[in-house]
């Protein structure tokens, strides 16, 4: 089987692929990083991979910074030669924007294990086809709207859009499904979380629902990795 080539954006060190790297190595799909946040980083050439992903990271995609410029601009591109895209928290946000919705501050952040339910449109996607209710890991204080023409696939009770899906390729994902508790530990602990962790009323229990959340991220991003193979 001849490997895929992925090319992650990172927005900060501590915020990775967490269970998305091994359901993709499993499946001969090697991942390769882009670090733009990082002065003299090296412009990469997104058209030569086979897919893109965006991760999270605690900035929000309104502020003026010309590292997601950049990014959303490779969205876009992207977008236009039927490249396909993964976005998590901050990445779906990019995605969002880049394609002409509004990025706006939640009613109220949504930091921790919530509920998260699945819409009928979810039932025939093949990401999420035979799931309906679900508990999972959020760290966001920030929504987006939908773009035109997108497909909502979750929603929770503290946030509507959760999930959508533009097209067959361009995933957006507002929830945190790559987390293990190590990482929600590392996460607690950073300074630029500092602000968040403060305003909690209880800490977050890393393992409360950690299990499920392993088996439904294996599920996810492995039928994502088996899907790159349909599209390339």
């Amino acid at each position: 089987m001849t490997p895929l080539r992925v090319l992650c954006f990172r927005h900060v060190p501590f915020e990775g692929l967490g269970l998305i790297e091994p359901a993709l190595r499993a499946r001969d799909i090697e991942v390769e990083y882009a670090d733009l946040y990082q002065a003299g980083a090296p412009m990469p050439d997104v058209a030569a991979y086979d897919a893109l992903i965006f991760l999270g990271g605690p900035m929000s995609v309104n502020d003026e910074l010309p590292f997601l410029g950049r990014e959303m601009e490779f969205i876009r591109a992207a977008v236009a030669r039927r490249q396909p895209i993964l976005g998590i928290c901050l990445g779906a946000q990019l995605i969002a924007r880049a394609l002409g919705a509004m990025v706006r501050r939640n009613a109220a952040k949504e930091i921790g294990w919530y509920g998260l339910r699945f819409t009928e449109a979810a039932g025939s996607d093949r990401l999420f086809q035979g799931l309906s209710e679900e508990t999972v890991f959020h760290w966001h204080g920030e929504t987006f709207d939908l773009p035109p023409g997108a497909e909502l696939l979750a929603l929770s009770g503290l946030c509507r859009n959760q999930a959508f899906r533009m097209g067959e390729g361009v995933y957006a994902l507002q929830f945190h499904l790559e987390v293990t508790p190590e990482m929600i530990v590392d996460w607690c602990a950073q300074d630029e979380n500092g602000g968040d962790v403060r305003e909690m009323e209880a800490g977050i229990d890393p393992y409360f629902n950690a299990p499920r959340l392993a088996a439904l991220s294996a599920e996810v991003f492995g039928r994502w990795g088996e899907m790159l193979r349909s599209w390339v």
